[in-house]
């Protein structure tokens, strides 16, 4: 279930998007690195600006589609597992999921809270009331990793 859009390059042929608006039907962190992983993928890792604003665009036509799209953060393939030294500044903790290096971030403002927050979700949220950062849309935001996206 989701949309599957395909964008041809060497090294990503296909982008799975997957979004259910039945809120029993989504998925911690884990559970969607999983369901990645069987489908032979893995949860996204953002390696540039370019590659950010191409996942924006196809958001945008996924909301555009009339499918109903709502308020719903999407996982990104960034995390931390928490048993990294205690020297290491919490924000450079954070590493992808696939072993990929890339060391581009769009975190919102603020971001990462670090905590019991470890795992990462694009914020999706176009009906809410912009904060400090600006609208919460396509930055990024640590959170805990069993809540449901």
């Amino acid at each position: 279930s989701g949309q599957k859009v395909c964008y041809g390059d060497f090294k990503h042929s296909c982008y799975k998007i997957a979004y259910f608006q039945d809120l029993s039907r989504r998925v911690g962190f884990q559970e969607a690195r999983q369901a990645c992983e069987i489908d032979g993928g893995a949860l996204l890792s953002l390696e540039s600006e370019a590659e950010q604003q191409l996942i924006e665009n196809m958001l945008q036509n996924l909301t555009k589609s009339g499918s109903g799209i709502s308020d719903g953060d999407f996982w990104i393939g960034l995390w931390r597992s928490g048993d990294e030294l205690a020297t290491t500044a919490c924000p450079d903790l954070y590493k992808w999921a696939d072993g990929s290096i890339s060391p581009f971030r769009n975190w919102y403002t603020d971001e990462p809270s670090c905590g019991s927050e470890a795992c990462v979700v694009m914020y999706h949220q176009p009906t809410a009331n912009p904060g400090l950062g600006g609208p919460y849309l396509y930055q990024w935001n640590d959170d805990r990793c069993n809540m449901k996206h």
